[in-house]
């Protein structure tokens, strides 16, 4: 069914997303305002393609044609030949408003148009288009070539022909679904956001140190990294704005986010991206 791709944003999430869907055979075409950061996702893309190689996920001669399945552009109006949109900017509602308002005039109006979003309403983003029943939540989990899941959000006015599409997509891309209704956080942040705060608390109040913390509940619950670790890896300011959705959405006192965190992101400690958060890069 989809044939064209359109990848908004070309972060970490964004020239994940593309590798996937070029490795799955689609043609894929990337937009950033940065031309730095679309060279800088390219070469990511092949890195990570010369990786996959030597671990035997892929073989070594089908990286070329992978790569020549991805275009870059930062002119929007090229996703007219577009039959499926993921936008994969930062967490900033204002900026996927403005982002979904353009696409709905530039794609055919049969695409589909998804978003990213680890937080923010589907029915919010829908709501601003003329096709609410084409805007879908597909939110892949980081790094995506590695991660299984694709988190699939219904907004209120998704159709099912719609969802369907998805679906079907989500396995043709060797990935895993779970259904998440409209709510703030969706499934995995609703729980996990609320985890990594408490972890900050925890510190903010010298109940332990950021490695005892991280230690605890690795060899303490199984997890592969400690919750500040994580943090840090997502980015102090996405985990701030996930709070704050959290917080604002369900007008509920244990969504607040940690005053040590709100702290940190101020001073710009955001993590790996930064250098420093919990931890020094």
């Amino acid at each position: 069914m989809f044939k064209v791709v359109g990848v908004i944003g070309a972060g970490q999430m964004g020239s994940g997303i593309a590798h996937v869907f070029a490795q799955h055979a689609y043609q894929v075409l990337i937009y950033d305002i940065s031309g730095a950061q679309l060279e800088k996702a390219l070469k990511s893309i092949a890195q990570n393609l010369e990786r996959q190689a030597k671990k035997g996920v892929i073989f070594e001669t089908s990286i070329q044609g992978i790569m020549g399945r991805i275009a870059v552009t930062n002119d929007l109006n090229d996703f007219s030949v577009c039959d499926l949109v993921v936008e994969a900017v930062s967490e900033n509602e204002a900026l996927k408003f403005d982002l979904f308002r353009k696409l709905d005039e530039i794609v055919g109006k049969d695409a589909i148009l998804a978003s990213n979003t680890s937080s923010i309403s589907i029915t919010r983003i829908a709501s601003v288009t003329r096709r609410p029943d084409k805007v879908v939540g597909m939110h892949f989990m980081n790094p995506v070539p590695v991660m299984q899941l694709v988190e699939v959000i219904r907004g209120l006015a998704t159709s099912e022909e719609t969802f369907q599409a998805i679906s079907s997509l989500v396995d043709k891309l060797g990935k895993e679904m779970a259904v998440s209704q409209d709510y703030p956080g969706f499934i995995v942040n609703r729980i996990l956001i609320p985890m990594i705060n408490e972890a900050v608390f925890a510190l903010y109040e010298g109940i332990a140190s950021a490695e005892d913390i991280d230690k605890g509940m690795k060899l303490g619950t199984n997890q592969p990294m400690g919750p500040l670790t994580l943090a840090d890896f997502i980015g102090l300011d996405t985990v701030l704005a996930i709070c704050n959705v959290l917080h604002d959405g369900f007008k509920d006192p244990k969504y607040r986010p940690c005053p040590l965190l709100v702290k940190m992101v101020n001073a710009g400690y955001l993590g790996k991206k930064s250098g420093r958060g919990f931890y020094s890069y």
